[in-house]
C-alpha cells in the first residue's frame, strides 16, 4: 500500500497518469485517451475526449451491479419527526420519472434548471434528474431572498424551476412559493415552467399555465434514460455567496467531478461501498452537492439527508441520535455545528444516551476549526477528528488528512497536508515563496486537479481576474496562512482578515485560538477595526457557554490578558465584548467582514446568506458599547 508521500508525489510529478488511473474506477461511455488539455491556461480541461453520465454513475450502475435493494438515501427530519429510506432501485425509478417530466416540458441537453428546495429527498432527485438528461442544475438555497433568487435567474436563465411549497425551521414555516413568485416577477428572464412539490405543512397556490403540481406531473411522465455527455459538459452551476457585486457562478464539469469525488470517498474519508456516510450540510451549499448527493452515491454508499439543526431539534443530542439510529460511519460537518453542541452541552451528557460504536471519523470543514473545539470533539467522541480545508471553487479538499491512504499525526489548528493533486504554496505580496512558518497568501499551482472549477458561468474574464491574475500560473485561494517545516498547512484567515497593527502583520485566526481556549468561551471572532493611531487593532467578540454565571467584564479582562501573554503586546489586543450570538451565513461562516465594516463606520450591505438579519443590530450596539466606530 502506498504512503501519503508516495501518492502525493505521483499526483504532482505524473499527474496525467495519476488521474487517468483514478478515471478507470468510474463508468465511461467513452474512456478518455487524454488526461488534461492545457492549450488555453488557466482554462484547463480534464478528460476532454471522454463521455459519461453523472446520474448513471450515481444510480443506475449500482442497480445493475447488485445494490438495487440497498438504501441510497436515508431521509431523517427532526423537524417533522419523519424518517424514510429510498433504495437505489426506488431512486432510479423516481429520478427517471422526474427526468422524463422535465423532457416532456421542453428541458433538454444544456438547458439550465434552478432547484429551490429544502432538505427533502426531492432536492437530490431533482439534481440527479437534471444530470440524467444533460440539463445543468443550479441549486439556490431554499428560502433565499426573492431579489437574490432573481439575480441567479437572470444569470443562468433557467428553462424550468423545481421548488417546494415551503421549508421547515424549528418553530416556523418558511413559505417558498411567494419568494419564488416574487423572484420571477423581479427577474427579466422568465422560466417556461415551475414544478412545485406541495408539502402538507403549507401547500402553495399555483399560477395557471406556468406552475405544475410536481407529484402529479411525475406520476404521468415517461421515464427517461441516461444520456451520455462530454466530460467537460457542465454538471451544475453553483453561485458563491459573495456580499458585493454580481454572484459568481462556479461551474463544475461532469467527468472530472465523478472521478475526483469517487476517488475521495475511499482515499480521504476511508468509507467502503455500502457504509452509511453523513454530510450534515444543505444541498444549497457545495458540501451538499459534493458530499450529500454526488460522492456518496458515486461510491455506492448510503447518504443521509437530514432536515434539522445540531441543537434545538430538539436538543444537543440530535447529531448523536442520527448517528446511532442509522449506523453512520463517517460524519462531515462544520466546526460551527460542534461549537453550538459544545455550548449547549459542554460536558457531553447527551452523548452518553446513544450507541456510537460504529462511528469511525469526524471530518470538519466550512471555516477554520479552533483547536479547543477539535480537542473537545476528540475527547468526547474518541475517534479521529479531521479538519480539512476546501472551497466552493474547488469542490473537494485542498488540504486534508487522507484517512484512507495513511492517517498522519494530527496537529491542532492544521488541516494537515495538501491533498493529492494540489501543489500548494505560500507567497508574499511580490509573488515570492515565503519561508516555512511565515504567513502569506495560500495559492495552488495550475492546473488545479479534476473536479475543481474550469470557469465561471458566462464570465471567463472574471474567472481569470478573480482567481489567476494576482499570482500568474497560480489559483489564488483568498486565504492566508503558512506551511510549517513538516509540510503541515495552517489556514489562519481570509486574506483580508490578516490585519496590520502598526506595521506588524497579524492573524486574527491565531488570536481566535487564544480566545477559544478560555474555559467560559463557547465561540468567538476577531476582526481588525480601523484605529487612528495604529492603522488597525483587533476586536474580539465572545459568545459564552450556556450556564456561565461570571461577569462579562471579568471574562473580557481575562481574554485580553490571555492574548497579551500568549501572542504578546504587539497584538495590541485591548477590546473584547460579550455578545449573545455571532452573525453567520446559513452555512455557518462568521460574517467577520460585515462586523468589521460596522466597527469602522463604513457602508455595508446586508449579506444575502445571513441566517438572522436582526443580529446585526445587536452587534452594532455591542460595538458601540466599547467605542466603535471611533470618532476621528
Amino acid at each position: 500500500m502506498s504512503t501519503y508521500e508516495e501518492l502525493y508525489a505521483q499526483s504532482i510529478n505524473n499527474k496525467e497518469q495519476f488521474w487517468l488511473e483514478a478515471a478507470r474506477d468510474i463508468h465511461w461511455d467513452k474512456f478518455p485517451a487524454t488526461a488534461v488539455d492545457a492549450d488555453e491556461p488557466p482554462f484547463y480541461r480534464w478528460f476532454p475526449d471522454g463521455r459519461t453520465n453523472a446520474c448513471y454513475n450515481a444510480v443506475d450502475l449500482h442497480v445493475e451491479n447488485g445494490r438495487a435493494d440497498q438504501a441510497a438515501i436515508i431521509y431523517d427530519s427532526s423537524v417533522t419527526n419523519q424518517s424514510a429510506k429510498i433504495t437505489y432501485r426506488e431512486l432510479q425509478n423516481r429520478v427517471a420519472n422526474v427526468a422524463g417530466m422535465l423532457q416532456e416540458h421542453g428541458v433538454g441537453m444544456g438547458d439550465r434548471v434552478i432547484v429551490y428546495m429544502p432538505m427533502i429527498p426531492e432536492a437530490a432527485i431533482a439534481m440527479l434528474a437534471c444530470a440524467r438528461i444533460g440539463a445543468v442544475h443550479s441549486v439556490v438555497f431554499g428560502g433565499f431572498a426573492a431579489n437574490e433568487l432573481a439575480v441567479r435567474i437572470d444569470d443562468c436563465k433557467p428553462k424550468a424551476i423545481l421548488a417546494a411549497s415551503c421549508g421547515l425551521e424549528p418553530g416556523r414555516t418558511v413559505e417558498y412559493k411567494p419568494l419564488l413568485d416574487q423572484g420571477i416577477e423581479i427577474a427579466n428572464h422568465k422560466p417556461d415552467n415551475c414544478f412545485i412539490w406541495q408539502r402538507e405543512q403549507s401547500p402553495a397556490s399555483m399560477i395557471e399555465g406556468r406552475d405544475h403540481d410536481w407529484k402529479e406531473a411525475e406520476s404521468k411522465a415517461t421515464p427517461a434514460d441516461c444520456i451520455p455527455v462530454d466530460s467537460n459538459h457542465p454538471l451544475y452551476i453553483l453561485y458563491t455567496s459573495g456580499t458585493t457585486g454580481a454572484p459568481k457562478g462556479v461551474v463544475r464539469d461532469t467527468g472530472g467531478s465523478i472521478v475526483s469525488l469517487k476517488w475521495t470517498m475511499k482515499n480521504i474519508y476511508n468509507v467502503d461501498p455500502g457504509e452509511v456516510y453523513w454530510a450534515a450540510s444543505d444541498v444549497g451549499w457545495v458540501v451538499g452537492h459534493s458530499y450529500i448527493v454526488y460522492a456518496p452515491l458515486f461510491h455506492g454508499n448510503t447518504t443521509v439527508l437530514y432536515e434539522g439543526k445540531p441543537v434545538g431539534t430538539p436538543d444537543p443530542g440530535a447529531f448523536w441520535r442520527v448517528i446511532s439510529d442509522h449506523n453512520v460511519s463517517v460524519l462531515f460537518t462544520a466546526p460551527t455545528a460542534f461549537r453550538a453542541i459544545k455550548k449547549e452541552d459542554p460536558t457531553g451528557e447527551y452523548l452518553k444516551k446513544y450507541d456510537l460504536s460504529n462511528f469511525r471519523y469526524l471530518f470538519l470543514a466550512g471555516e477554520r476549526c479552533d483547536p479547543d473545539t477539535l480537542k473537545w470533539a476528540e475527547e468526547k467522541l474518541k475517534v479521529p477528528v479531521i479538519d480539512h480545508w476546501w472551497q466552493t471553487e474547488t469542490g473537494w479538499s485542498i488540504a486534508t488528512n487522507c484517512a484512507g491512504i495513511e492517517l498522519l499525526p494530527i496537529k491542532t489548528g492544521s488541516p494537515t497536508k495538501a491533498a493529492p493533486g494540489y501543489k500548494l504554496k505560500v507567497l508574499d505580496n511580490e509573488g515570492n515563496e515565503c519561508n516555512a512558518g511565515d504567513i502569506g497568501a495560500l495559492v495552488v499551482e495550475s492546473p488545479l486537479p479534476p473536479g475543481t472549477f474550469p470557469t465561471l458561468w458566462e464570465a471567463p474574464e472574471r474567472y481569470v481576474e478573480s482567481y489567476f491574475s494576482t499570482f500568474p500560473g497560480h489559483y489564488e485561494t483568498g486565504d492566508a496562512g503558512y506551511i510549517d517545516n513538516d509540510g503541515y498547512i495552517f489556514v489562519m484567515a481570509r486574506t483580508d482578515d490578516v490585519i496590520n497593527v502598526a506595521g506588524h502583520r497579524l492573524s486574527t485566526g491565531a488570536m481566535e485560538e487564544v480566545l477559544a481556549g478560555h474555559p467560559d468561551v463557547a465561540e468567538c471572532a476577531v476582526m481588525g477595526a480601523a484605529d487612528n493611531l495604529k492603522g488597525q487593532v483587533p476586536v474580539g467578540m465572545l459568545v459564552l457557554n450556556s450556564g456561565c454565571d461570571r461577569s462579562d467584564e471579568d471574562i473580557c479582562k481575562e481574554v485580553i490578558q490571555k492574548v497579551r501573554s500568549e501572542i504578546g503586546p504587539v497584538a495590541a489586543f485591548k477590546s473584547a465584548v460579550v455578545v449573545k450570538r455571532l452573525p453567520k451565513t446559513r452555512s455557518g461562516k462568521i460574517l467577520r467582514a460585515t462586523m468589521r465594516s460596522i466597527a469602522d463606520g463604513a457602508e455595508w450591505k446586508m449579506p444575502a446568506t445571513i441566517d438572522d438579519p436582526d443580529i446585526l443590530d445587536e452587534i452594532t450596539e455591542s460595538l458601540a458599547s466599547i467605542g466603535y466606530p471611533q470618532s476621528t
